[in-house]
Parts: C-alpha cells; sequence; structure tokens
C-alpha cells in the first residue's frame, strides 16, 4: 500500500510561510508565543468564537487579496500637535516619522532592540495571560511581528502620539506589535489611524500602574478591501483609567478584540466603538472584561450602522471575580439596519461571581425612526440628509466615550464625511 495521505494543517502551512525574528530579549516569549499557537491551532469556522465571523483569509497561507487604494480622505487629526510615528506596509519610516524624543517618554522600534531591554517583562506577557478564550491570532502576532513601538510613560506626555499605518503594496501582510508601558500618575493619549496593509495583524499590549492615564482613539478607514484582525491587552493598576475607541468606516473583514484585566481597585475600563459600513462589509468586535479588584468600574458601548447587506458581530462578556465587590458593570450593543440585507449578530454576557455587583447588558437592533425621520421631513429637510442626521445621532452614545473634545469634533466629521458620499 503506498503511503497514507498526509492531511492539512493549516496552522503548519501559515507557519511555514513566516519567518521570525531575533530580537535577543524578546526570543523566549516568541518562542512561547509560537507554542501556544501550535497547541491552539489557527481559528477555523467551528471555534465557538469565530461562529460569526469567517477566519479564512485571515490566516491563510496565501498572500492576501488585494486592496485598493482609496485616497478621498485628508489625514486625521492633520490639525493636531501630535508626534507622529509612520508604518508603511508594516515597516517603519523615520523619513515620514518624527522625532521619537518626548518629555516624560522613551520611544524604542522593536526591530531596533536586540539588548536587554525594559519590555522584556511585557512583551506577550499581557496576551499569554488573555487567553480566557483562546486567540491564536494574537500568539501568531507575538510570535512574528517584524515591527512595532515600545513605549515607557514615566510622567505626563506634552502631546499625543500618533501611529499612522500607510499602505502602498496592494498585496502587504504586516505583523506590528506594540507595548505600552504607563508608570504611576503617567498620562498618555495615543492615536492610530491608516489602513495599514492589504492583511494587518495587530497587537498592543497596555500596561497601565497605580493612578495612571491611557486614552486611546483608533480610526480604521480607507481601504474598501483591507482584513484586519487587531488586540488590545490591558492590565489595570489602582485608581488608574483606560478609556479606548475605535471608529471602522471601511475594509471587507475587520475583527477588534479588546481584553482588560482591572487587578486594582478602583480602577475604570471604557472600551467604545462605532462602525458605519455598507455592502460586503463585515465588523467584529469582540471584548472580554475581568473584574478582580474592589469598586471597579467597566463600561463597554459599541454602535453600528449597516447597509446593503453589512454585518456586524458584538460578542462582549464582564468577568467579576470572586470578591470583586461594588463592582459597575455596563454594556451595550446595538446596530442601526438601514435595509432589511444587513445583519447584526450579538452574543453578550456576563459571569459574575461576587454578590455586591452593578452589572447589566443590552442588545438591540432596529430601523431608522420612521417618526424622527418624518418630523426632519416634514420641516425641509432631504430624505438622505435626514437619515444622516439620524445616524449620527445613533452613533452619539458611543463617539461621546472620547474625552478629548478636538479628537471627538475630528472623528464625527470623517463620520459625516463618509455618509455623504454613501447616500443613495
Amino acid at each position: 500500500m503506498g503511503e497514507a495521505a498526509t492531511k492539512p494543517n493549516p496552522t503548519e502551512d501559515r507557519l511555514a510561510t513566516l519567518s521570525m525574528p531575533e530580537n535577543g530579549w524578546a526570543d523566549a516569549a516568541r518562542k512561547a508565543a509560537l507554542a501556544r499557537v501550535r497547541e491552539m491551532g489557527l481559528p477555523g469556522r467551528r471555534d465557538e468564537y469565530w461562529k460569526f465571523t469567517r477566519p479564512d483569509t485571515l490566516v491563510q497561507a496565501d498572500a492576501p487579496q488585494a486592496a485598493l487604494f482609496h485616497n478621498e480622505e485628508g489625514p486625521l487629526f492633520g490639525e493636531m500637535d501630535r508626534l507622529k510615528i509612520v508604518f508603511v506596509d508594516g515597516v517603519f519610516d523615520p523619513k515620514q516619522s518624527d522625532d521619537l524624543t518626548l518629555s516624560g517618554v522613551r520611544i524604542d522600534r522593536l526591530a531596533d532592540s536586540a539588548d536587554i531591554h525594559w519590555a522584556s517583562d511585557l512583551y506577550g506577557a499581557l496576551e499569554a495571560n488573555g487567553h480566557y478564550v483562546p486567540r491564536p491570532l494574537a500568539a501568531l502576532n507575538t510570535a512574528y511581528a517584524t515591527d512595532g513601538v515600545l513605549i515607557h510613560v514615566t510622567g505626563k506626555a506634552e502631546k499625543p502620539i500618533n501611529f499612522i499605518y500607510l499602505h502602498e503594496n496592494e498585496t502587504s501582510d504586516a505583523i506590528l506589535h506594540h507595548v505600552v508601558k504607563l508608570d504611576p500618575g503617567a498620562e498618555l493619549t495615543l492615536l492610530e489611524t491608516g489602513p495599514a496593509a492589504a492583511r494587518f495583524n495587530k497587537c498592543m499590549e497596555v500596561d497601565v500602574a497605580d493612578t495612571a492615564n491611557f486614552h486611546h482613539v483608533r480610526a480604521q478607514g480607507r481601504d474598501h478591501e483591507r482584513r484586519a484582525a487587531t488586540h488590545i491587552f490591558a492590565r489595570l493598576g489602582t485608581e488608574s483609567v483606560f478609556k479606548t475607541f475605535t471608529l471602522t468606516v471601511n475594509g471587507r473583514l475587520t475583527r477588534n478584540e479588546c481584553v482588560v484585566e482591572l487587578t486594582g481597585d478602583d480602577a475604570v475600563a471604557h472600551v467604545a466603538g462605532a462602525c458605519v459600513g455598507d455592502g460586503d462589509f463585515h465588523h467584529d468586535d469582540t471584548v472580554f472584561v475581568t473584574h478582580d479588584a474592589l469598586r471597579c468600574e467597566s463600561r463597554q458601548v459599541f454602535k453600528k450602522v449597516l447597509r446593503n447587506g453589512a454585518v456586524g458581530v458584538f460578542q462582549g462578556k464582564i468577568l467579576v471575580k470572586e470578591g470583586a465587590q461594588k463592582t459597575d458593570g455596563y454594556q451595550i450593543s446595538q446596530s442601526l439596519l438601514l435595509d432589511d440585507d444587513s445583519q447584526f449578530l450579538a452574543k453578550p454576557e456576563l459571569e459574575i461571581y461576587a454578590d455586591d455587583v452593578a452589572c447589566s447588558h443590552g442588545s438591540t437592533s432596529g430601523a431608522i425612526d420612521e417618526e424622527a425621520l418624518f418630523y426632519l421631513r416634514s420641516r425641509g429637510v432631504p430624505a438622505n440628509v435626514a437619515t444622516d442626521l439620524l445616524t449620527l445621532a445613533f452613533l452619539a452614545e458611543a463617539v461621546e466615550e472620547i474625552e478629548n473634545e478636538t479628537l471627538r469634533d475630528a472623528l464625527v466629521e470623517r463620520l459625516q464625511g463618509w455618509l455623504e458620499r454613501h447616500r443613495g
């Protein structure tokens, strides 16, 4: 008899296309992450946490499908004083970036850091602890990330840092890993903008020490064909604050995962997002917040506007561990479906092992408010403009999670522009 046929192994096929960088201090973390990938296997359609989103194009060994460029939008936050760090198809571009010197902040490149480094205790550590459910794409990132930024914040950063992801190669396949460490009392605002690559796998680990404040605002847009899997892992100390907001307006497939651990008393974590999708658009927000301390607050606020067959997914969980009394956990996910072809798939979860808590979750899906639309129309507002106004009002609760008014106004303006360009 002939030799038995070898069964296909998608995980090993994908790993065979990648080369692990040599980072010295990060080598042990990379090898441990690779072991996690092989143990878990890359996600497939039967995996519980991928039941609403097909991971095929995110894990395939073949080169990603070409993503074409759409440059009708100008640079976001262009009028703001910020330190710009630019990546082109996943590679740091020093010519387009600012000098990496900022008072109260140390900034290094992952690709340049070959010796013993302060990030050695963090790189891959929060990701490794975040596998309450398997997150193999995050482990793959830790193992094979080719570039990224390591930020150590020792005081109050005098201005925001802006990661700008530019996309030039239509079939680029980028893997970036960032580490952010905030010392006690430190403060940082981090911005992320741009499409990045045809296929993008990004991981960011954020360690927020006692009384520190971290604010994160991200805008994903421009390239209609982009496919992306992003991961944020955060750990919060006593009286610390972590707030993140993501706006997504384009992309064929986007999966944003956020895993937050509140480990210090009186910590605050807000995770919010808004997306507007048209046509062949699939957007998945998957969030896991763990309360493991006293009197902590968490909020999850997600709004999705979908039309012409677009699909939105929300999977959000609040886990309250034994002893995490006085927890205040809030979760809301809502969709506005502008036609009968679009879908919103939601899986909200609460798991509570403490008896003195205030936790709630809700998920709704519906059409445009006909009475409100009639009211606007009766006062001379054209139908498409009235629909846009009601859409912006629907998204407002999520957008208002951004504390900085300048950032908030810039994203509302971007949303208005997108809605105007996509009016029926």
